[in-house]
């Protein structure tokens, strides 16, 4: 291979979040070389803030204009393409057996409409989840112990809860990732991430992976009738189950190749929920601080372990994986070959950070007179706030700018909790308030933000490592990478190194789907003469024992250095959030404690 070959091909990763598609445009050497983003549409409810809703339409529409984009940004030919990844967030699609989108809003639930996705963000399915918990199955315990409302079995409950019994029995159930690849590939493969999530896990005793009795037990009993088909089927049956970045199908389809301007058969690599590609994105590389240069060897597979990867956008999501099995209360997991085959994923998170972040400020009085300090530029805020903080940090003779905040307290669970309480019950909190509207106290407000996201961090890293982990360092990616007051805060707080990517710290995540096609188009290209496609799980499992440890070695080959910042709090820092931590702890016994008072006191739960 000439090096004119090798940098002639070229892989797209398309990530699917909240509020965009992003798709980035990869060489062989992992240099992003181009990149587009493209907003999507979110429907809220003016009468019930729980609901936010989306359309796969608008979706796919978007991802076909962002791989145009790139292409004719880099001025690369579809033959140059030789293979596409994808992850998206994890939401519920629901389309018709023949994946025509199937609505989902109140008024017109189950007709046939492109508002077919219940976003991960929608809480209406509470009453569900509430009914899910109390099932004491022992599937809880691989989702900490609870039902999350944030996961798809609620609300495909809450779908058939509501939707006419005909309506519900047409429908198809994806989380989106799979989607994405269903409607490129027309496979009905799934991704073992997503199918965790949906309460999938083969075991010796049940190798099928599918738990009847649990479905029979919540009101999903419809499921166990069709062997689970409208969820994915039944992998060596009438289903196939994937780990990360195998082939799905014979790849594009020629309609879905005309739509996204590519080659028909290009190959697909199983998709990821949008956390995992952040995972994928940073968790590989070699670190070093400012100025230092990184290392060469190579990272081992089993450094991972020891590695938490926080995707911190408009939420944040906290993964780590091992060679064995840790249930962690509060946390999601384990998930077995949730991406490499024999290991095994926790995962927890915060339901708003950076959304929480902008709440606070731009619901403060000061907010127009910090956007007119910032000269009209959203992101420059943060740039004004932190020089405010450290001219009244000096003023004051204060050690650090945590000390101006020393007696004020946020609890950021203002859209409940996802980990490690698993409580979507817990609200936001301050205490230390005052009769101030100034931009001093929008100051304050920011920082106290910035400090309850890294307490509640450390809560969830504690919780890890007491049940089995042993977490020495943080590989962080997404929007928020940009706030290095935050990330500093953050080290500060945990008390550990946090590794950010040098360069394009926020396309880390849409890095990851990238290196799934790298690794997609090796395996398909490698499969033997006469096998177009990983078409039965036999095959799949095959290729998995004699492939499956090379994506690692694609993620070490192609991640690109990171950062090291490595915690710097003096004594007196250290014991203030020492502090502020015990207080956080304690604030969680507190609310609970009040809502419990007042619940007797109304009659609730009687």
């Amino acid at each position: 291979m000439t090096l004119l070959d090798r940098f002639d091909k070229h892989y797209l990763g398309v990530d699917v979040g909240t509020g965009s598609v992003r798709v980035a445009l990869q060489d062989s050497s992992g240099r992003i070389a181009a990149e587009s983003i493209q907003p999507t549409q979110t429907w809220r409810d003016p009468y019930d803030a729980r609901i936010y809703e989306q359309s796969t339409t608008d979706i796919w529409a978007c991802i076909a204009r962002a791989i145009r984009d790139v292409l004719a940004s880099a001025q690369v030919a579809k033959e140059q393409v030789e293979g596409i990844g994808f992850d998206a967030t994890c939401s519920l699609a629901v389309t018709n057996k023949g994946g025509r989108p199937v609505c989902i809003t109140k008024n017109v639930l189950g007709a046939d409409g492109e508002r077919n996705i219940v976003l991960w963000a929608d809480h209406r399915a509470d009453e569900e989840a509430d009914r899910i918990a109390r099932s004491s199955a022992e599937q809880l315990r691989f989702f900490g112990g609870s039902m999350d409302i944030e996961l798809q079995l609620p609300k495909i409950l809450w779908l058939k809860n509501n939707m006419k019994p005909e309506d519900f029995a047409r429908c198809q159930f994806h989380d989106l990732p799979d989607y994405l690849t269903y409607h490129a590939t027309r496979s009905l493969a799934r991704s073992s991430s997503s199918l965790a999530y949906l309460s999938f896990r083969p075991t010796p005793s049940n190798p099928n992976g599918w738990d009847a009795h649990f479905f029979e037990s919540i009101g999903l009993g419809c499921f166990v009738e069709e062997d689970f088909a409208s969820l994915g089927g039944v992998p060596g049956k009438n289903g196939i189950a994937l780990t990360a970045g195998l082939p799905v199908g014979p790849g594009l389809t020629r309609e879905a190749a005309e739509e996204l301007g590519l080659l028909e058969s290009t190959p697909v690599g199983s998709a990821v929920i949008d956390s995992y590609a952040g995972w994928l994105g940073t968790v590989a590389a070699r670190a070093a601080p400012d100025g230092e240069e990184v290392g060469t060897e190579p990272v081992p597979l089993a450094e991972s372990a020891h590695r938490l990867a926080v995707v911190a956008g408009t939420s944040s999501c906290h993964l780590v994986q091992s060679s064995d099995d840790h249930f962690v209360p509060g946390l999601w997991g384990p998930y077995k070959n949730a991406v490499f085959h024999g290991w095994s994923m926790n995962e927890g998170g915060q339901s708003a950070t950076g959304q929480l972040i902008d709440f606070m400020l731009k619901t403060h009085p000061a907010y127009p007179e910090l956007l007119a300090r910032a000269g009209g530029q959203p992101g420059a805020v943060f740039g004004v706030l932190d020089s405010l903080l450290d001219e009244m940090r000096r003023s004051q003779g204060l050690e650090s700018v945590n000390e101006l905040v020393r007696h004020m307290h946020l609890y950021p669970d203002f859209h409940g909790n996802r980990s490690p309480l698993a409580d979507a019950r817990m609200r936001g909190s301050i205490a230390g308030l005052a009769l101030d509207a100034s931009l001093s106290d929008l100051a304050f407000k920011y920082q106290l933000t910035l400090e309850g996201i890294a307490l509640q961090t450390r809560h969830i890293l504690d919780t890890l490592n007491a049940h089995g982990h042993q977490i020495s360092s943080i590989y962080m990616s997404g929007g928020q990478t940009k706030n290095r007051a935050l990330v500093q805060l953050l080290a500060d707080t945990c008390a550990l190194p946090i590794a950010v990517p040098r360069t394009q710290a926020s396309s880390a995540v849409v890095s990851g789907p990238a290196m799934l096609a790298h690794y997609a188009a090796e395996v398909a290209a490698s499969l033997p003469p006469g096998i177009e496609a990983l078409d039965n799980q036999a095959q799949v499992e095959q290729v998995k024992r004699e492939r499956g440890e090379r994506l690692w070695e694609v993620l070490v080959e192609l991640t690109g250095p990171s950062e090291l910042v490595n915690p710097r709090r003096t004594e007196g820092d250290a014991r203030l959030l020492e502090a502020k931590y015990r207080i956080c702890l304690e604030s969680v016994e507190v609310q609970r404690r009040w809502r419990r008072e007042v619940d007797e006191a109304v009659g609730v739960g009687k």
